[in-house]
């Protein structure tokens, strides 16, 4: 099994001056650190408009930097919103292949359509046809980043020309592709489709292996593959805090990750939103007053192991997640890796959750609990891969390549050429052409034969 740190970019309010800067400044010192403790991915998600909850609205710019800071740790954008309203796929392609090219082959592409009203309305996207776009817009990405030259794409939300997008990404035939699920419908999807499925559920191991059970059996029967390689892995996420006193750990990373579930309800369920107006950090400090919520220390201690949910009485709960000391969060992990689950994501950076925390927490986890796991990681990884390589092999064989042909005899003229022809000019363009070939500025050529040729 293997592990990565996942970034939304919290910001609670009230904000000061810096603050967004000391954000994303710890954030890349936090990625450089799992680099050089041994983890295997860092996740960064694309958000529009979410306040609080997310700041992170360019993660190509953010993952650009952490691949000159970092030497091994995969890069994964978790996710790319690929309806072309968001993105426009060439766009998406030449994104991903030049962040893979910066960083030397690291790449992992997520993708995913959003459920927030804030960004969907926000791009002028319909709710009712957001999956149809998030796919048209992925496969148009995985063409433009596989076909040399791209050969042109009329659909329902996109048009694209025949064209050669460059660059062209390091691993071949692309990256690995996943998609963001938070239910069971879209985990299928995932399999469906040959996608690795970033499970964003905040399941216990338990309804972990459930879940993957599922996927591999979709996978096996009905996989038909959206790109040119089918990816099995399952990545679960949970919020995280190591310590060595559990009581500690408790203290220092339950309400963040609370507060990550709550301002995520707030603006994907129950939530309404003045911009720029709205403090979601005080509503939600405000609920918890007035239901007298207060499970931090007391009730999560009554826990025998660390599990996805908190007990709180009469009917309240939080988020636990990954938070205690490194015995609970080794046993915790054997249950999910028992499970079948290929990866877990630590969410750490949620909240209020403090930098020097989240470093010692990661130190923690890099020293006395991910050894273990990654003593046996490739061995199960080879295990799996026999396991699966019939499935693969059958799901690749019912990929159909239905892209077109290029057009016979298509060109691009530059933009002066049909205008200068069209008057007379051939001979002209041709004069420019050969003077410039010869190392005279464009400008002086075009200057010297359109007096020529007024002449």
């Amino acid at each position: 099994m293997r592990f990565g740190i996942f970034f939304e970019h919290q910001l609670p309010r009230p904000w000061n001056d810096g603050d967004e800067l000391t954000l994303f400044q710890n954030a890349l010192e936090q990625c450089e650190f799992a680099d050089a403790m041994g983890l295997d991915y860092v996740w960064e998600v694309e958000h529009h408009f979410l306040e609080e909850y997310s700041h992170s609205s360019a993660p190509e710019v953010f993952l650009g930097a952490v691949s000159q800071r970092t030497k091994n740790i995969r890069l994964g954008h978790g996710i790319i919103q690929t309806a072309p309203q968001y993105n426009h796929p060439a766009r998406t392609a030449e994104r991903v292949a030049t962040l893979d090219l910066v960083s030397n082959g690291r790449v992992d592409f997520g993708s995913g359509e959003s459920s927030s009203t804030a960004e969907l309305d926000g791009f002028e996207i319909d709710p009712l046809v957001k999956r149809a776009a998030w796919e048209e817009g992925l496969r148009v990405a995985i063409r433009c980043m596989t076909e040399q030259p791209f050969t042109g794409h009329e659909g329902t939300y996109c048009n694209v020309p025949p064209r050669n997008v460059v660059p062209k990404p390091v691993q071949a035939p692309h990256p690995p592709l996943w998609v963001a699920c938070s239910r069971n419908e879209t985990l299928l999807l995932a399999a469906q489709k040959g996608l690795g499925a970033l499970t964003f559920a905040f399941m216990d191991p338990e309804e972990a292996r459930t879940w993957v059970h599922d996927y591999q059996k979709t996978l096996a029967e009905e996989c038909v593959p959206i790109g040119k390689a089918v990816n099995t892995d399952v990545a679960c996420v949970t919020n995280m805090m190591l310590h060595r006193d559990e009581r500690v750990a408790i203290e220092r990373g339950l309400e963040g990750g609370n507060f990550f579930g709550f301002s995520l309800g707030h603006f994907y369920v129950f939530g309404s939103h003045v911009p720029g107006e709205t403090n979601v950090w005080e509503e939600f400090e405000r609920r918890r007053r007035e239901k007298g919520y207060s499970p931090e220390v007391a009730a999560a201690l009554e826990q025998e192991r660390l599990g996805a949910k908190v007990a709180a009485g009469e009917g309240q709960g939080g988020l636990r997640g990954a938070v205690g000391n490194p015995e609970q969060l080794r046993d915790y992990l054997r249950r999910y890796e028992e499970a079948g689950v290929d990866q877990i994501i630590f969410i750490q950076q949620a909240g209020r959750n403090r930098h020097e925390h989240i470093m010692e927490s990661l130190e923690l986890f890099g020293r006395e609990v991910l050894p273990e796991f990654k003593d046996r990681d490739e061995k199960l990884r080879r295990e799996k891969a026999a396991r699966l390589e019939p499935a693969i092999d059958a799901a690749l064989a019912r990929r159909v390549d239905d892209a077109p042909e290029f057009p016979h005899g298509y060109t691009i003229d530059a933009l002066a050429k049909p205008i200068v022809a069209a008057l007379g000019g051939e001979e002209m363009l041709e004069k420019v052409a050969e003077v410039t070939a010869l190392g005279e500025s464009l400008s002086d050529a075009i200057g010297k034969n359109v007096s020529e040729n007024i002449r």
